[in-house]
């Protein structure tokens, strides 16, 4: 899916709305003075909010997916006016099949003289995809690391540092033809079981990548899925171990689809989705609809198990005239839909605490003294369309139970502190008044809701979602490095080197920008 955010928040035209006088679930004698506010519109039923299509300024409390939640993070040492780091990301077909079918760096007299010309611009390193099928693509437990070794140290020798990207996923449908796929080995337990990978409610398959469900299931050879991750993260870190806190300064792992904690609800590339669609909810195989059934047995609603919610329409509806996405009987505000949407949007939580808490035990005594710190990171997607309404039926699709009602970034943020976790933000680039206005997009409400819950919690990495080289794009990125409302975020990974970026004009654009990020001001 395109990654996508944004920056300041738009100032939009407000009215007062009256919140619903049966929502039992919101504690109305702390109503007035805790909510948050949002700009939105009311769903598309007139007796809960409304009959008309507007943009609302509204005071409401979000109420989190788990009031429970504490952070046992330290307030974050300020970084505001500080310099940007700025990493630039390799080029998708950075590698190629030579004569023999090896894998090997392609044009590598080209990309020499290209890390140089970065590091001449005041770039400060390389953001590198480590694929999963690539290192462990034959047989389980057998990685070859061959290619990063020399990829590594081509940029080391160039005297740029390491963003490592660990990507468990495949990008075969977005790049049909530099794609990477899946472990060979692991398409090979698909073909026979197909519920390892996500589904939507036609039984239609992602194998994009594996299923929350089988997370903590022995179906890989005897391993689960997350000793799969788990192993793979150590062997990295026991083979690059010279390079970490030294070349390697930050690394991220994959936590789904594109690299981001999210479920595949809006596929690109297989013709299913197509933007602003709201997508659709991905629970249907086998072993997510066991955990649904237990989890529905477990508060009593047995009957709440049996499936999803059926009246969220499909990949490509829009919010108006979608039942789950207005109020009424097993809405989204309703006691069936409050208990699916927790339990929907709590699998993506528990996905990522715990290949969180492996990643992070593995890189323990890297983090010893600062000479030697690594920054351990997580990457989500940015579901900026539909935002400026009551429900975010897109970000719902995609896990993160953020309404207007409830604040759904807050508990990913307690979650991340507990593991000294940054959050890998996109869409710094993107601007309300550039969106189509009939979609109620706002990336930039949505980076302002996140950069306000990591404020002192957790660090920020920014990065943009469409490849923007002109002078208001690179400006905007600038801005929203040094958000008002929150600390500075602390990196910035620009998406990503290719021919373009070395033209005349566009050079001429991108290097005072990274010098603009890379100084102090």
């Amino acid at each position: 899916m395109a990654e996508c955010g944004g920056g300041i928040a738009h100032r939009l035209a407000s009215r007062r709305c009256c919140v619903y006088k049966e929502l039992s679930f919101i504690d109305r004698r702390r109503t007035r003075n805790n909510f948050r506010n949002v700009s939105m519109i009311p769903p598309f039923k007139k007796h809960l909010f409304g009959t008309r299509w507007r943009s609302l300024g509204v005071s409401y409390r979000i109420l989190s997916m788990d009031a429970r939640e504490k952070s046992t993070s330290t307030v974050l040492e300020s970084s505001k006016h500080k310099r940007v780091p700025v990493f630039v990301v390799m080029p998708i077909d950075t590698f190629g099949a030579d004569a023999s079918g090896s894998l090997r760096i392609k044009r590598l007299k080209a990309l020499t003289v290209s890390l140089k010309a970065l590091k001449l611009a005041g770039v400060h390193g390389i953001a590198v995809e480590v694929w999963w099928g690539i290192v462990e693509r034959f047989a389980p437990l057998e990685y070859n690391w061959r290619l990063y070794e020399d990829l590594f140290r081509l940029i080391s020798e160039s005297g740029l540092k390491l963003h490592v990207a660990l990507y468990f996923h495949s990008n075969v449908h977005q790049h049909r033809k530099w794609g990477v796929s899946l472990p060979l080995w692991i398409a090979e337990i698909g073909k026979s079981n197909k519920d390892i990978y996500y589904q939507d409610k036609s039984g239609l398959s992602n194998a994009d990548y594996l299923t929350l469900g089988v997370d903590r299931l022995p179906l890989f050879n005897g391993r689960t899925a997350l000793q799969c991750y788990e192993d793979f993260i150590v062997n990295f870190a026991n083979k690059f171990e010279p390079y970490i806190g030294s070349i390697i300064e930050e690394i991220s792992v994959g936590l789904g689809p594109s690299g981001e904690l999210r479920y595949p609800a809006h596929p690109l590339g297989d013709g299913r989705w197509q933007f602003p669609g709201i997508g659709e909810f991905q629970c249907y195989d086998k072993y997510m609809m066991e955990d649904l059934r237990i989890a529905a047995c477990q508060v009593g609603k047995p009957e709440w198990g049996d499936r999803g919610p059926q009246n969220a329409g499909c990949y490509n509806s829009l919010p108006p005239g979608v039942p789950f996405f207005e109020d009424g009987q097993e809405s989204f505000i309703s006691d069936y839909g409050r208990f699916f949407l927790e339990w929907y949007s709590g699998k993506l939580i528990c996905h990522a605490d715990a290949i969180l808490a492996m990643a992070a035990n593995a890189l323990k005594k890297y983090q010893q003294t600062v000479e030697t710190s690594v920054l351990l990171v997580a990457k989500i997607g940015g579901i900026y369309w539909w935002y400026q309404t009551i429900s975010h039926p897109a970000e719902l699709t995609a896990g993160y139970y953020n309404t207007a009602l409830r604040d759904g970034y807050d508990p990913l943020a307690s979650m991340l502190s507990r593991h000294g976790a940054a959050l890998h933000i996109p869409c710094l680039e993107m601007m309300d008044s550039e969106t189509p206005p009939s979609y109620l997009c706002s990336p930039e409400g949505l980076l302002q809701q996140i950069c306000k819950i990591s404020n002192k919690r957790i660090h920020l990495i920014g990065r943009n979602a469409n490849e923007r080289l002109d002078k208001t794009g690179l400006r905007q990125i600038l801005a929203n490095c040094n958000h008002p409302q929150a600390e500075a975020v602390r990196s910035f990974t620009y998406f990503r080197m290719n021919e373009k970026i070395f033209s005349v004009e566009n050079w001429n654009n991108f290097v005072p920008f990274v010098r603009k990020m890379s100084s102090d001001y």
